[in-house]
């Protein structure tokens, strides 16, 4: 099993594999559909993470030696959620196309909802500034 890209229903399912040799013997998979991302994992304990695509705020990649040597990446996502601000998707075939759609739906998301991203520059940490009278 690799990586389904489904025009029909807009989404890439994707599994977890090893950085060696590319196979995917884990059990966590990478669900990214055009309005949320899941990640399941576990094979005893189940465990499923979602975020909204209009959360995903950036999109990195990174792919190193042996990454690249067996067609593997890494695709980081920086959220404005809470509970996970940075989520991973580690190893994953054809991470360029994935990082690709997330960044596509993920604008998409953002627009539909209105929603604005802004950075906290930690303006809570600064006192009134006048009040030295």
């Amino acid at each position: 099993m690799g990586t389904e890209f489904n025009e029909d229903e807009e989404q890439v399912v994707e599994r977890k594999r090893w950085a060696l040799f590319g196979l995917p013997f884990t059990f966590t998979k990478y669900i990214v559909k055009k309005d949320i991302l899941t990640i399941e994992s576990g094979c005893f304990t189940k465990k499923e993470d979602d975020c909204y695509m209009y959360k995903i705020q950036d999109v990195e990649l990174e792919r190193g030696f042996f990454q690249r040597l067996f067609g593997l990446g890494c695709v980081i996502c920086y959220t404005g959620d809470t509970t996970h601000p940075k989520l991973f998707l580690h190893n994953i075939k054809n991470s360029k196309e994935t990082k690709d759609f997330i960044l596509k739906y993920s604008e998409e998301a953002r627009l539909k909802r209105r929603t604005l991203n802004t950075l906290n520059i930690g303006a809570h940490d600064v006192e009134d500034i006048g009040d030295d009278c």
